[in-house]
């Protein structure tokens, strides 16, 4: 058999996924680094003994709810049931990031894959709000499907066994659901994505802009329209082609890829578009790729693909976990057709199959809640308020919108939500008010830049403001202008008597 042939590079003979595979697994490898480099930054401030929501304090909760620590282990499955001090958390964030990096470098296989897999379900379901997005589930449900990709032991770039067939489906599939969901989602959300108009507001509004975003929005409304267009075209058209034959099912890929890059360009979805490509890819088969990457790896992967052996074994694994994504597929696909759909929900509790959407409604102003804290003795209007600067939320008026992206600034995304709430609905944020008073390290370095570096500050209070894109070349240099809207917390200091009862009675301070 030539090379040709063993790629199903020659018309008539069958397609293949060995390149696929390397592909996928690479970019997953890969985005798995991330969100493991995230918890080693962030998930002690965020969560360890002495964070904003601590784990222990989550977990004992759960347990007297549901009766014991095993029903919660059954109900939220997590390593960190069994240990969860600060050392188990970074313990587990760094063996995430290695292995990640070692699926990066081309060696990946099924054990290696299930324990990164559990190692960051283990994270997500002691997360609470800041693993509470659709992409935690989303990388959860991908990383279980890529597990099958893989022998069970042979970690080579291009090992004796092909691709399961059955797996490249389940991705297939799980594009599918992504994209019509996050389709559907928008046709029945909100008048401004029928209309045509969202575009004239996302750029500006959404969570966290980057640094073209003001490009995007200040573009004709002709082409922000166009814009919309394009979305239908690959959330409401394109998924129905992922299951075609090899040209439209390549188009298909194609457009769901474009849509992902173009929305990564303009702004900061943390890793979801790039997580949202992972199971586009699997749309092109070897014929694809071999046009397209090196022809060192195309040789290699031909020369696999001539000696591959059959595995039962892996053959048989595959139908079976066909089968129970099959069942499990139920309820989401229902969902997708209910006119009460539901978006970024999982069915079970190992966030095996789930629901997706994102952005139903596009909020047409952008709020944002700044910490501004005061050595003053008088913590009124004229008093010396300074601005603790987030790493990616928009505070100063000067300042470039950095690029984040596929990182994710954790505190900031929640602070995005909180501006459009209230303090009730975000008690934590009286925990970092505690906090930001007394220099917390782990706290204030959420944050880009203190305004206290030396001296903890007499009183903190946040405000929110409305924020506005500046048009480009104006004078003064501005990317933002602003207003005030209200004083989203007043002014609060270390001995303030109703706030430490009410940190005592969260079980935030002694």
């Amino acid at each position: 058999m030539d090379s040709g042939s063993a790629l199903g590079l020659v018309p008539g003979t069958p397609s293949t996924y060995w390149l696929t595979r390397f592909v996928l697994l690479r970019l997953l490898g890969a985005l798995y680094a991330v969100a493991f480099l995230v918890a080693v930054q962030q998930v002690l401030p965020l969560m360890g003994s002495q964070g904003l929501l601590p784990v222990g304090s989550y977990l004992s909760q759960i347990s007297q709810v549901l009766g014991s620590d095993w029903a919660g282990f059954a109900r939220l499955p997590s390593f960190f049931w069994f240990w969860h001090s600060d050392t188990a958390l970074l313990v587990g964030a760094w063996v995430g990031l290695l292995l990640s990096c070692l699926v990066v470098a081309g060696f990946a296989n099924a054990l290696v894959l299930a324990l990164l897999w559990m190692l960051y379900m283990s994270f997500v379901h002691v997360g609470q709000e800041w693993y509470g997005y659709g992409w935690e589930i989303q990388l959860l449900e991908t990383g279980f499907l890529a597990i099958f990709l893989c022998p069970l032991l042979d970690m080579r770039p291009f090992p004796r066994y092909a691709p399961p067939y059955p797996i490249i489906v389940l991705f297939r599939w799980l594009a599918f659901r992504i994209m019509l969901g996050a389709g559907l989602i928008k046709v029945r959300g909100d008048e401004i994505w029928r209309n045509s108009t969202a575009l004239y507001y996302h750029f500006e509004t959404q969570p966290i802009p980057g640094p073209l975003s003001r490009w995007f929005h200040f573009l004709p409304r002709p082409m922000l329209q166009a814009g919309v267009w394009f979305n239908w075209l690959a959330e409401l058209v394109a998924p129905f082609f992922v299951f075609a034959p090899r040209l439209a099912r390549h188009l298909a890929g194609g457009a769901i890829i474009l849509f992902q890059l173009n929305i990564i360009v303009s702004g900061n979805l943390s890793f979801l578009n790039w997580l949202t490509i992972v199971p586009a890819l699997a749309c092109f088969d070897d014929s694809f790729w071999a046009r397209v990457l090196p022809q060192r790896l195309v040789r290699k992967a031909a020369a696999a693909a001539e000696q591959a052996e059959d595995s039962r074994p892996m053959r048989l694994t595959s139908w079976v976990v066909t089968g129970i994504v099959g069942l499990l597929s139920i309820q989401p696909a229902l969902n997708l057709v209910s006119p009460g759909q539901i978006m970024n929900t999982s069915f079970d509790p190992l966030e095996l199959v789930n629901t997706y959407g994102a952005f139903g409604t596009v909020g047409q102003e952008r709020l944002n809640v700044v910490f501004e804290g005061t050595l003053d003795e008088n913590p009124s209007e004229q008093a010396n308020w300074q601005p603790y600067i987030y790493r990616g939320l928009p505070v100063a008026l000067d300042q470039r919108p950095p690029q984040v992206a596929p990182y994710q600034l954790r505190l900031d995304w929640q602070m995005w939500f909180a501006a459009m709430a209230s303090p009730n609905e975000y008690p934590w944020t009286l925990h970092l008010v505690w906090k930001l008073l007394h220099n917390d390290p782990g706290a204030v370095g959420l944050f880009a830049r203190s305004p206290f570096p030396n001296k903890p500050p007499r009183y903190i209070r946040a405000v929110r403001y409305r924020y506005r894109f500046a048009p480009p070349g104006n004078p003064e240099g501005l990317w933002w202008h602003r207003e005030q809207v209200d004083i989203w917390l007043p002014p609060l200091s270390a001995d303030d008597p109703s706030l430490v009862q009410f940190l005592q009675g969260a079980g935030w301070v002694q």
